[in-house]
């Protein structure tokens, strides 16, 4: 309840803030309505879902489970509903801050991510303790599967959306008629800034409730295999003391410069969830063991924040040679940020690895479930950072389209490049808590299965193996051929509309609704068949196929499902970083050789970072879950 409490005192603050100049309002305003409307149209399509599988849910496994199943998809939802509506209204607001002041632009755009986190953290929590007291532990499952199904729902469909938008828009605006970013005479202007609060707002934070909760509820599944109360409760509790330690570190967001102060506040947060998990294991639960596991968590999440952070920011030089392989082209600038995409999951794979080995070290499986809590603990502030981003790339929108100052839009600019590291760092950790929370849940599949072993000299579990594999790929196919689809009409329509001159003058108003309208019906229409298919597919296997081979899919899918996540994250975002890193004045600055070169780079990595990307942690921890909650039938 503190958690939202606090959040509800930050957004009235926020509220009183001064919202700037009559048209600075209107495009907030037309941001909003078409971001509501999408919402509202796709949480139509989900609920159909939503109902029918807990249905057959309470069918199948039991009528607690159902209703369990239907807390956490509800809670999903409305995390991104509350998302949603907090950043569409903070986005003017940080764009009148930035008139005034850097620093205030950023204590604006973070508040307005915290009120997002603190409201993601406190919902889960409470959601989670009364669903465990109520319904049992088994029932929890199905929090976690209705949680990881709307959130799948939300981040695919609203990650078409809104990289079909930002695709559509950057190609005719800034590739073919050289105007730029954000310009009112762009057709597609505002769907792609409605695209950033569907798909980076309320798409990320359904992921990352569904993330936290599913850490929390497989540490807790892992805790009951020890027979021992206090594990059970231990997860719970470390989900308290990583709240207060966010806000800790949120005290610490002091800086002239945006990056420093970002990194600052999470490097405090991390430190004081060390010293709080210390406190309440020595204090309460007594077993030193379980405190080293959570501290593996918190260093991990830690250290592939850093490597996110190396590979996607101006700061470093992977990005710094995107931007130079720009100078000789569009070819150059994808092969330079694919391959540090590629080079980029190495070390991280290697930091979960070891987090792995010593986790279990000292607490067995048990400390894997931990790990992944002490990952995640101080979600209220790398959400909050996460949410962050949207609200600055919106609010530079506005400056732009309400004509402020060049002075104001370089504070966005360097707020909005800022914020593509959160991003990239959020991503980093929901990916890198996905790899333990998808072994945790393997690990209870496997005991309620009577599977002591995977035996890679049965076929059919090879079978299983290679198809978890490949289903990775076939959904990243899926997810990026969407955006290709959706954005290719919205080139048609920018086309169609830029031959009348007239609004390429600035004399005639684009029809904004229209581009708005053919994206919202290219996501709703395109989202369906990867998430049915993720969901469908451990089903399936299981079925035709039995427990052991549907063992091996889920191991298949971990892999390589956490290696393209952590790819498709890091490239795109060096991409995103690059072309702003010219647009900065670097080698001809805007609408110059190597920014056109840049651009497409920027294109071919928006699904890769925003669609594609984000989803594998949600498709490897759904999958696990799915099994889990119907083992009884395979």
């Amino acid at each position: 309840m503190f958690a939202l409490a606090s959040a509800l005192a930050i957004w009235m603050r926020l509220r009183s803030l001064d919202s700037g100049t009559q048209k600075m309002r209107f495009i907030s305003n037309a941001v909003r309505e078409g971001a509501t409307a999408y919402l509202k149209r796709e949480y139509a399509a989900i609920a159909v879902f939503v109902a029918f599988a807990a249905i057959a849910l309470w069918q199948l496994v039991g009528l607690g489970t159902a209703i369990a199943f239907l807390v956490g998809a509800f809670s999903s939802a409305l995390i991104g509903f509350v998302g949603l509506s907090n950043s569409t209204k903070a986005n003017a607001r940080t764009a009148q801050a930035a008139t005034r002041s850097l620093r205030e632009a950023l204590e604006t755009g973070f508040s307005s991510g915290l009120v997002t986190s603190l409201s993601a953290v406190g919902l889960g929590l409470i959601c989670i303790t009364l669903a465990y007291y109520f319904l049992g532990l088994k029932a929890l499952f199905g929090f976690g599967a209705g949680a990881s199904s709307v959130a799948l729902f939300a981040r695919v469909g609203g990650g078409i959306y809104t990289k079909a938008a930002d695709v559509g828009a950057d190609l005719v605006g800034k590739v073919e008629e050289g105007i730029p970013e954000d310009d009112p005479r762009n057709p597609a202007v505002i769907a792609d800034n409605v695209g950033d609060n569907v798909g980076d707002v309320a798409g990320v934070s359904a992921d990352l409730f569904e993330s936290y909760a599913g850490a929390i509820i497989a540490a807790m599944a892992l805790g009951s295999l020890t027979n021992e109360p206090k594990s059970i409760l231990l997860p719970l509790l470390l989900g308290v003391t990583g709240l207060f330690a966010s806000l800790g570190g949120a005290l610490f967001l002091r800086s002239a410069k945006p990056a420093k102060a970002l990194r600052n506040a999470s490097f405090a947060a991390s430190l004081l969830s060390v010293l709080f998990a210390f406190l309440l294991v020595t204090q309460w639960f007594g077993d030193l063991n379980a405190f080293y596991a959570i501290a593996t968590g918190v260093a991990v999440g830690a250290l592939i924040a850093f490597s996110a952070e190396y590979y996607t920011s101006t700061h470093f030089a992977p990005t710094l040679q995107v931007a130079e392989s720009a100078t000789t082209g569009a070819a150059t600038t994808v092969l330079s940020g694919f391959s540090i995409g590629l080079k980029s999951a190495v070390p991280a794979v290697l930091l979960i690895c070891a987090g792995l080995l010593t986790a279990f070290h000292f607490a067995g499986l048990y400390g894997v479930g931990l790990a992944a809590v002490g990952m995640l603990s101080t979600l209220a502030l790398n959400l909050a950072a996460d949410a962050f981003g949207p609200v600055v790339d919106n609010a530079g929108g506005i400056v732009e389209m309400a004509g402020l100052s060049k002075k104001v839009r370089e504070r966005t600019d360097e707020l909005d490049a800022a914020g593509n590291t959160t991003k990239a760092i959020g991503k980093g950790f929901a990916v890198g808590s996905a790899a333990l929370t998808a072994l945790a849940f393997y690990t209870v599949y496997s005991t309620e299965a009577g599977l002591a072993t995977i035996n890679l000299m049965d076929v059919s579990v090879v079978v299983g193996l290679l198809a978890g594999g490949a289903l990775a790929f076939f959904f990243a196919s899926l997810t990026i051929q969407a955006v290709e689809k959706a954005a290719f009409q919205l080139v048609g329509e920018v086309h169609r509309q830029f031959k009348d001159k007239a609004i390429l003058r600035g004399k005639k108003k684009p029809d904004y609704a229209k581009c708005v309208d053919i994206a919202t019906v290219s996501a709703l229409r395109e989202m369906g068949l990867p998430a049915l298919i993720a969901i469908g597919s451990p089903i399936a296997i299981g079925l035709l196929l039995g427990k052991a081979a549907l063992g091996g899919l889920l191991a298949g899918a971990l892999v390589t499902g956490v290696l393209l996540g952590l790819m498709m994250a890091n490239s795109g975002g060096a991409w995103d970083n690059a072309k702003k890193f010219i647009e900065a004045g670097a080698y001809g600055g805007k609408g110059g050789y190597a920014h056109k070169a840049a651009v497409i780079g920027d294109t071919v990595g928006d699904p890769f970072k925003d669609t594609a990307g984000p989803s594998m942690n949600i498709l490897i921890k759904l999958m696990g879950i799915i099994a889990l909650v119907l083992v009884a039938l395979f």
